[in-house]
């Protein structure tokens, strides 16, 4: 791999977990708030409550992430497969004007004969 591959992997690795990260850090506020705000809370249960509402972002991510990524290859398999219809036609529409034109040839140069 050359080295602008290289760097344009590495800063979408740097990207993707800066993004990570900052979504996380609103999820750990957005769970502290919720904790403060309960009262009669142990610490104990407070990071139960944390923990476990941080593993559920994590989950919701993955499970949004997976479902762009399918829509994206389903996408990606109707494109191709208009394309291919596509490209079929236009091939088939330049071989009979390519057959036209040689008979179109054929028949000029067979009444100058």
């Amino acid at each position: 791999m050359d080295a602008s591959k290289e760097a344009a992997r590495g800063l979408s690795d740097i990207e993707t977990f800066l993004y990570r990260d900052a979504h996380l850090r609103a999820a750990r506020r957005r769970v502290a708030e919720f904790t403060s705000r309960a009262p009669g809370l142990t610490e104990e249960q407070k990071s139960g409550i944390e923990q476990w509402y941080l593993d559920e972002q994590v989950h919701v991510a993955h499970m949004v992430t997976d479902h762009i990524a399918d829509s994206i290859s389903t996408l990606e398999e109707q494109h191709r497969g208009r394309f291919g219809r596509w490209l079929r036609g236009t091939m088939i529409g330049m071989a009979l004007i390519t057959a036209a034109m040689g008979l179109a040839v054929a028949v000029i140069l067979g009444t100058w004969g």
